[in-house]
């Protein structure tokens, strides 16, 4: 969530939340929400979502965590499951993937689940780096 602009408030959270809601009621499919198994403690969110790429209708493998789930293989698990999803159950033909260029753990998230350095683009006025995966032939 650092390369996020940090935890949110409760409103912005809230809007958020109706823009997910209302994200899986128009293509059955949707971020998720991550929460560990046992304590039920809220880690972070992840899955798939329609994205305008440069004018471009992409969907995007996303993922955020919150600080405390760093370096626990949540990204990576999230990163799996969505791409199961992703290329075996809705058969999308390709997804996108981007975070900020600094931003070195998510890079190395996408590089292991094989994702592809495509460009350098602008994303809510930042510098970002897209990343692209087809689905397997």
């Amino acid at each position: 969530m650092a390369t996020l602009g940090g935890v949110r408030d409760a409103a912005s959270t809230e809007a958020q939340l109706r823009d997910f809601d209302a994200h899986w009621e128009r293509h059955d499919f949707g971020p998720w929400i991550l929460r560990d198994p046992e304590t039920r403690h809220f880690l972070g969110r992840g899955g798939l979502r329609h994205i305008d790429v440069e004018g471009r209708d992409e969907v995007e493998l996303l993922y955020a965590l919150a600080a405390d789930a760093w370096g626990c293989g949540y990204a990576g698990e999230l990163a799996r499951e969505s791409l199961r999803v992703a290329f075996e159950i809705l058969r999308l033909p390709e997804l996108v993937c981007f975070t900020l260029p600094t931003n070195e753990r998510s890079v190395a998230v996408m590089r292991r689940a094989g994702f592809q350095y495509q460009r350098d683009f602008l994303h809510a006025g930042r510098p970002h780096r897209l990343h692209r995966l087809r689905a397997p032939s």
